[in-house]
């Protein structure tokens, strides 16, 4: 699998929020995207999502699954952690399980971040740690090979945060792919690197 953007414009509201943006990343590679605030970090994710119009130049996925689009095979971690907070933590991971077309048992992907003994507590009660880590679990409560994540060790403390690279690796060695924008080391070695607002 090879997820490749040539020339990759954006424009929201009438601004160009980024343009000439040129990458590859193919199966067990991590893209880690840097760059100041506003330049696009987030929006360049979305854009992959198919949250945002291309507005110029081509995104493709090479050897992904021809029956699906590139957003149907993505996972995107954004800043903000969809919870109800009325439903038990173990619901809000199997109503996303369900909805997104993986398995209705998530008693694994909660152990895997630590949360397996608040299965029963409501998501109101969780930390904004514990929030996040839920939201984390829905990458592996569903299986997609290409993982979006915006700023994902943010509220995370240093265990979790150690934990969510672990899991990164995991995903990479099974030959999947990482996009991430974030300002903070993720612990992944070898990742390829996209500076944004700068020249390409």
């Amino acid at each position: 699998m090879r997820l490749s953007a040539s020339d990759l414009g954006c424009r929201r509201g009438g601004r160009t929020v980024f343009a000439g943006i040129s990458f590859a990343v193919g199966a067990g590679e991590a893209l880690v995207i840097r760059g100041r605030n506003g330049a696009g970090k987030s929006s360049l994710l979305r854009l992959i999502a198919g949250l945002v119009r291309i507005g110029d130049g081509r995104l493709d996925l090479e050897g992904g699954d021809p029956e699906l689009t590139l957003n149907e095979q993505a996972h995107y971690l954004g800043h903000q952690d969809a919870l109800k907070p009325s439903l038990s933590v173990g619901e809000n991971l199997h109503f996303w399980s369900r909805f997104l077309g993986g398995s209705s048992d998530v008693r694994e992907p909660l152990a895997a971040v630590g949360l397996a003994a608040l299965t029963d507590l409501p998501a109101a009660y969780l930390s904004a740690g514990q929030r996040r880590r839920l939201s984390i679990a829905r990458l592996l409560a569903v299986k997609r090979p290409i993982w979006l994540l915006d700023e994902p060790t943010s509220t995370l403390d240093a265990t979790a945060q150690t934990q969510l690279a672990g899991l990164m690796r995991t995903h990479l060695a099974g030959g999947g792919l990482i996009l991430a924008a974030t300002h903070t080391p993720l612990g992944i070695d070898g990742a390829k690197e996209l500076r944004l607002g700068e020249p390409q």
